[in-house]
């Protein structure tokens, strides 16, 4: 096969390759009298059958096995015999070809490209510290103290108020319908937890004990259960108690209320997950810092598809089309062969402005050359992830999911993806702590406030135009609304998701600090 390069533009490379039609000819020759031997057809004994017989049974199979197999032999004695370090997964067309003629096809390679490490010892690092700080820990005991104050049943008729807690029946009805789940017996509902669909709890708010009281509620149109959403429900609800709430005390009982031995134990446990959230920020401060450093010595052309694959990413996630909350300060994937499909229906940046795109592209390009050097450090100094590794991240994940783990497990030992998804940021922590270990870093002290402020300051770009895109559709909406009778408009109020109050900070806090 002859193999030649037609064309170079950067990174990208393209290869001509040719197989004569009298080459070709004679290895589906030699297959089809290969395939003679040991054909077994009706009519015939084995490996009698005429060759104008194998021919026009086998032939075409075979000639298509014969041109995937010297097309793939051809692709890679291309790549080897120029040494090619590969970006992205060749593609590979047939130009053209008709029987008796040469078959000409097009190779389309990206490689990478070279890569000069940075003098690492050279670069200048800070790395934020935090002290204990017992203001922030006597902040969260009195909001654990708060959320944990007795209840005490109230004995005297009144109406029910907010901050009130209410043991309830429930029962919705979609049109007179009941619905399943929908449902519940002797529920204790705190009146202004938002921990229902807005308008229920406001809608108990002045009802006695001994009353049925009928709630209506409108259920959002993006509603997670598609058959409530959009409808509006009336929830029918007997008031069986009135509860109110004592005093807030920070105490042995508290803490035994939480499932902790006394006090002590409680405030140890909040200051461990207290100190446990900020390191995670602290050492994203400090992996950021290092990135600044790095991205003000490197400067070299990327592979189009890998910077064509992280500016869809971050356009998507920009223009809050992406459905998943992406943590933007990460300056690079984590999946450093970045194979991922990005094929979309629309182009992901449709709802960016020109600023917007060419932050985006800056972002991109950044994070990609970041993500090409660390691999680099990482190869050149011998810095892996084993298998054993990730068969403990695996198992990791997969403790998270009780009940479920078996099913986890088998996700990922049959997902390769998956299983690179893992690896990945395992890889660039290695990476990190030895650069940290070369680097010139010097301890500063921040404060909480001014931690989270910068890590905020750093998220800004994809916060603000997910807020514009928010206001746009608010807007739209808006006059759209306007639009429509009063009676419709009231009908189509929005709604929250479903029942199940988000937990405050130091309720989570006492309760991982437990489980730790």
């Amino acid at each position: 096969m002859d193999i030649n390069e037609t064309s170079k533009d950067g990174l990208a490379l393209e290869y001509e390759l040719k197989l004569t039609a009298q080459d070709l000819d004679s290895k589906i020759s030699t297959r089809l009298e290969e395939v003679a031997k040991t054909a077994n057809m009706p009519g015939f004994r084995p490996g009698k059958v005429p060759m104008t017989v194998v021919k026009a049974r086998f032939g075409d199979q075979v000639k298509g096995e014969i041109i995937r197999t010297e097309l793939d032999n051809g692709a890679r004695d291309a790549v080897e015999k120029n040494e090619l370090k590969l970006a992205s997964q060749p593609r590979l067309d047939i130009v053209s070809y008709e029987d008796g003629q040469d078959l000409i096809a097009k190779l389309m390679v990206e490689v990478m490209p070279d890569i000069s490490i940075p003098d690492l010892a050279g670069i200048s690092v800070d790395r934020p510290t935090l002290p204990a700080n017992d203001d922030e820990i006597n902040e969260t005991m009195s909001r654990l103290a708060d959320e944990n104050r007795p209840t005490q049943k109230v004995e005297k008729a009144r109406k029910a108020k907010m901050g009130d807690v209410v043991l309830i029946d429930f029962t919705g009805r979609i049109d007179g319908v009941a619905f399943e789940g929908g449902t519940a017996s002797d529920h204790m509902l705190e009146l202004g937890s938002n921990s229902f669909i807005p308008g229920f709890e406001e809608g108990l708010v002045g009802a006695s004990v001994g009353e049925t009281v009928d709630v209506k509620v409108s259920f959002p149109s993006d509603y997670q259960a598609e058959h409530l959403a959009g409808k509006e429900a009336v929830f029918e609800c007997p008031v069986k108690e009135i509860h109110e709430k004592g005093d807030a005390s920070i105490d042995d009982a508290l803490a035994t209320k939480l499932g902790f031995e006394d006090l002590e134990k409680l405030r140890e446990a909040v200051a461990g997950q207290l100190s446990s959230q900020h390191a995670m920020a602290l050492r994203q401060a400090v992996k950021t810092n290092v990135f600044d450093q790095l991205a003000q010595n490197i400067d070299f052309d990327v592979p189009p598809s890998l910077l064509k694959a992280e500016y869809d990413g971050i356009a998507k996630s920009m223009s809050g089309d992406d459905g998943h909350d992406h943590d933007h300060d990460h300056d690079h994937d984590h999946d450093h062969d970045h194979d991922h499909d990005h094929a979309h229906s629309h182009a992901a940046d449709e709802n960016l402005d020109d600023a917007e795109k060419a932050e985006a592209h800056e972002m991109a390009l950044r994070r990609v050359r970041l993500g090409l050097l660390l691999t680099e450090i990482g190869n050149q100094n011998n810095i892996t992830v084993t298998d054993e590794d990730t068969k403990q991240a695996v198992m990791q994940q997969a403790y998270r999911f009780p009940g479920q783990e078996q099913q986890v497990i088998e996700y990922y030992n049959s997902n390769p993806d998956a299983l690179r998804e893992l690896a990945g940021p395992m890889f660039e922590e290695r990476v990190m702590d030895y650069i940290l270990e070369i680097a010139k870093v010097t301890d500063k002290e921040t404060t909480v406030e001014a931690l989270y402020a910068e890590a905020e300051e750093r998220a800004k770009p994809a916060k603000a135009a997910k807020e514009k895109k928010a206001a746009k559709k608010k807007a739209a909406e808006k006059k759209t609304a306007e639009k429509k009778s009063d009676t419709k408009a009231a009908s189509a109020k929005k709604a929250p998701a479903k029942k199940a109050a988000a937990k405050k900070l130091a309720k989570k806090a006492a309760s991982k600090a437990k489980k730790s």
